[in-house]
């Protein structure tokens, strides 16, 4: 393969930028194809939105180096930017470098990857072959070839319907004007579209909790104006996160925002929920699960994450997870039917290899539909990608970070498996011995599967001597990691 074609990033978010930092340090020729009109247009879909990562969490390190020689003057690393600062304050300035800048096509959309002149199904000579990677701009459609192709697109176009099935639910096409997918700008630019009204959010993820916070704010000075919350799980306990145990502690502080917001009354909880119809009568929406009918409302908002595109990848061979749709070695660390979420550990270029070499997905899609991703997770990610395309499987191997846990272990929440779905040696609990009271404990397995690099239970904070698990035998300490 030519050695000299750049390496084409799908993407120009920060994942994807910090990746063209990445490649540039290990003398790699990247391109970025960038379908929005600006850097970081994901991102600007909820520019309004506070993160919980503050600005020390937000800055990649090689990101940080180019910034650096062009004179920019780096924000306060201890304040929490919304999304919009970020693409400000960060990525555009970032995207104007001089190094970044003449690599950069904006407004150029993917249409698909492929090896060169060999399909899905062809194998002769295959793995000799550059990718082709096909795009359209204002000017047409153009074809590029490529030694390597990272896909940093992300999900923020995709998302997930209301539906328990993974379909839309019945009626929900229909209705889709009076539907607002992810978190919309309530108390901004959207504010008279749920002033006064009776509002449902759906989900259980941050996406959901900010969503509920801005409703419960307009409805204090909207009268008449209410806020209803379906989600699936069948208790908060777990939904609410961690709270002073979180070491992202804005991420902790919004879960103990919301369980304030419920016990006040500002928030109508319905758990249990699975959504299967949404039927039009004279008082509005009604959704509909099983037997259940909730109250009508006006509008409804589907925060109910997100679900990777894959179809610009249809001609390359991928290793992808049945259920998670992230690449297979990655699944089992985030697989949320494992994993309380945040208990991932650091992972890169093996986790996320595929059979066609130089291919891979990084970011919020390389999770797939699993939640909770962090920019720090994406930046080591295409820190060993970097390394990987340039032989330097050494230090692609090597983990050169460590992750914030949300202070929650998977095991403190038996109590939400029924009995026709038991959990895992349910005798003594995930990670052996009953489920813990307290968010700060942590069973032993977990701690002894972090020292060895797995991904252990989720669980952060020292375990209080009180608290301590039994010693797990090798039956019980296998969905630690």
């Amino acid at each position: 393969m030519n050695t000299s074609l750049p390496v084409v990033i799908i993407g120009a978010g920060p994942v994807g930028l910090a990746a063209a930092a990445h490649l540039l340090s290990r003398g790699l020729e990247p391109l970025l194809l960038e379908a929005g009109d600006s850097v970081g247009t994901g991102m600007q879909r909820w520019g309004h939105v506070r993160m919980f990562s503050p600005w020390e969490f937000t800055i990649d390190s090689q990101a940080r180096a180019l910034l650096a020689a062009s004179g920019w003057k780096e924000p306060e690393l201890a304040a929490f930017p919304t999304g919009g600062e970020v693409v400000e304050q960060y990525l555009r300035p970032l995207a104007a470098t001089r190094e970044i800048a003449s690599r950069l096509r904006l407004g150029a959309r993917v249409l698909g990857v492929a090896r060169h002149r060999r399909d899905l199904m062809k194998d002769a000579g295959r793995d000799a072959q550059p990718y082709v990677v096909h795009y359209q701009d204002a000017d047409g459609e153009h074809e590029v070839m490529a030694r390597g192709v990272i896909d940093a697109s992300g999900t923020m176009g995709n998302p997930n319907t209301l539906g328990a099935s993974g379909l839309p639910a019945l009626g929900e096409r229909a209705l889709g004007d009076r539907i607002a997918y992810g978190i919309p700008d309530v108390l901004g630019a959207e504010r008279q579209r749920y002033a006064g009204k009776q509002v449902l959010v759906v989900g259980s993820g941050h996406s959901a909790f900010n969503v509920l916070k801005d409703l419960a704010r307009l409805s204090t000075q909207s009268p008449g104006m209410h806020v209803h919350w379906a989600l699936r799980r069948t208790s908060l306990a777990r939904v609410l996160g961690g709270g002073d145990n979180d070491q992202l502690k804005e991420r902790g502080r919004l879960g103990q925002d919301i369980a304030r917001l419920v016990g006040e009354g500002m928030l109508t909880v319905h758990a249990g929920i699975e959504i299967d119809a949404l039927e039009t009568t004279a008082s509005g929406i009604v959704a509909r699960a099983g037997e259940r009918r909730l109250p009508a409302v006006d509008e409804i908002v589907a925060a109910t994450g997100f679900r990777p595109d894959l179809s610009l990848l249809s001609e390359v061979r991928l290793s992808l997870h049945a259920g998670t749709q992230s690449p297979t070695a990655l699944a089992p660390l985030i697989d949320p039917n494992q994993h309380s979420c945040g208990s991932v550990r650091p992972h890169g270029a093996e986790e996320l290899r595929h059979p066609d070499d130089g291919i891979y997905i990084v970011g919020m899609k390389s999770y797939g539909r699993a939640p909770t991703f962090l920019l720090l997770t994406g930046y080591e990610q295409v820190r060993s990608v970097a390394a990987a395309l340039v032989g330097d499987w050494e230090a692609a191997r090597r983990v050169e970070l460590v992750l914030p846990e949300t202070g929650v272990c998977i095991t403190q929440f038996a109590d939400e498996v029924t009995a026709s779905s038991p959990p895992a040696n349910s005798t003594g609990g995930c990670c052996g011995g009953p489920p813990v009271r307290d968010a700060a404990a942590c069973c032993v397995a977990d701690e002894r599967a972090k020292a060895v690099g797995s991904a252990g239970c989720g669980c952060g904070s020292p375990k209080p001597a009180a608290l301590a698990s039994p010693e797990p035998t090798a039956a019980t300490a296998g969905c630690c990691g």
